[in-house]
């Protein structure tokens, strides 16, 4: 299966509403682009946390999926967020989402965000429940 052609024909709405270009899938590694577009913005024209967190959150339900059996599914139970630099609007960030723990009821992944710089915006760990 080739996943990132998976993860592109079946993107969720709302990552798709984001503006998310997955660039690369594997069970081991997720990345994903966005555009800091003004409607996803704070004052002063930063990047708005929902949103990082947004995008953290679907790059992390993607890589679960990428690791699930037939049948199963995934949620998010918890999610934490360390902010560490703004991302400007009209500039591109970029996801990194990779595994912590893939567990049999549980996967917690780490998503690190990063600036047209290449410095870190934020760091997000998540743990997914597998359904």
């Amino acid at each position: 299966m080739d996943s990132l052609k998976f993860v592109r024909e079946n993107m969720l709405p709302f990552a798709s509403l984001l503006g998310l270009e997955f660039t690369e899938a594997t069970p081991d590694l997720v990345t994903a682009e966005m555009v800091v577009r003004p409607e996803l913005c704070t004052r002063p024209d930063i990047l708005h946390g929902g949103a990082v967190m947004a995008l953290a959150d679907t790059v992390g339900a993607t890589a679960t999926v990428l690791n699930l059996r037939e049948g199963q599914g995934t949620t998010t139970i918890e999610s934490k967020t360390n902010f560490i630099a703004g991302a400007p609007v009209n500039s591109t960030v970029r996801a990194e989402c990779r595994p912590l723990h893939r567990g049999r009821r549980t996967m917690v992944w780490q998503t690190t965000i990063f600036n047209e710089a290449g410095k870190t915006v934020a760091v997000v760990t998540q743990t997914q429940l597998v359904l």
